[in-house]
């Protein structure tokens, strides 16, 4: 894999205001992402950074004034990673997620944040000054082999026990199933192997659109012809009966396992002690509705 290409970028504001249903405040202390994620739907931020590599392969490092105020963000959501991942390798060098905490400490913020690494074990004494934190980790198979043909992040491996790091300190954790494949992730198996580590279990469809549509689809043909019919189905003909049965499915078996399926809601607000509630993410349409009216 070569080098990205990085470089530094100067910005007036590290905080965004964000449409986000779950944030007030998008926050992403870089620009692009080295994971390379095949599916990545944040690639679309190239038709406004200038960019002509391809995803994957540059990085803006962001440099922002420092935050002179924090405390006038006091208890709002802020959603660190909706684009970049945070503590990508290069966070090593750079600290810039590191410096952002540094600054927010002490603020009053709710923080949330989404990655595919442990590098954020770093900051896990520094995440945890911060009142009802979240930390959520992307884990869409326990297959290695197919995680590698996916993106370039650390090993599923590493990101459960980064997770279960974080659940043993007391800090909320949520296990993101995301984006679930079609006939090869295997769901069951993944709450089965988070469900002891994490306070809430999420739940996405594969949703393929844009330039990584084709991408996808190529890789299906090659990788998994078997299936190619029922990729075809789903996403160029626009049947969600797959979804629905899983949907079905997944309840039946929450219900077996004894935990709670819940379908668009977080339901963060349980004790800590609690066992997990599964939520189920796959009707996107729902929670952009939702988000106009405030819920």
């Amino acid at each position: 894999m070569q080098s990205p290409i990085i470089q530094a970028i100067e910005v007036k504001s590290i905080l965004s205001k964000s449409n986000l249903p779950v944030c007030e405040y998008s926050v992403n202390p870089y620009v692009g992402c080295t994971h390379g994620c095949r599916y990545c739907y944040a690639s679309f931020m190239k038709r406004f950074t200038g960019h002509t590599e391809p995803w994957g392969t540059f990085l803006d490092v962001k440099l922002w004034p420092e935050i002179k105020n924090p405390r006038k963000y006091a208890g709002k959501e802020l959603f660190i990673g909706s684009v970049t991942d945070p503590y990508l390798p290069q966070e090593e060098i750079y600290g810039r997620t590191r410096a952002l905490l540094e600054q927010l400490q002490g603020s009053g913020v709710k923080l949330s944040i989404a990655t595919k690494s442990d590098l954020i074990l770093r900051d896990l004494d520094l995440i945890k000054t911060f009142p009802d934190a979240r930390v959520s980790w992307s884990v869409n198979t326990l297959d290695e082999n197919f995680k590698q043909d996916m993106d370039n992040a650390v090993s599923i491996a590493r990101r459960l026990a980064a997770m279960e790091a974080f659940h043993r300190a007391g800090i909320r954790t949520t296990c993101f199933v995301s984006p679930i494949f079609p006939g090869i992730t295997d769901v069951k198996a993944i709450i089965q192997r988070a469900k002891a580590l994490c306070n809430l279990i999420w739940l996405e469809n594969l949703n393929l659109r844009g330039s990584y549509k084709a991408v996808i689809m190529d890789y299906i043909k090659e990788k998994y012809p078997a299936l190619l019919p029922l990729y075809q189905d789903i996403y160029n003909r626009g049947n969600r009966s797959y979804w629905e049965l899983l949907d079905a499915e997944l309840k039946a078996y929450s219900t077996e396992i004894g935990l709670d399926y819940v379908v668009n809601d977080d339901s963060m607000q349980r004790p800590f002690d609690a066992p997990p509630v599964i939520v189920n993410y796959f009707y996107h349409e729902k929670i952009k509705k939702s988000a106009g009216k405030g819920v």
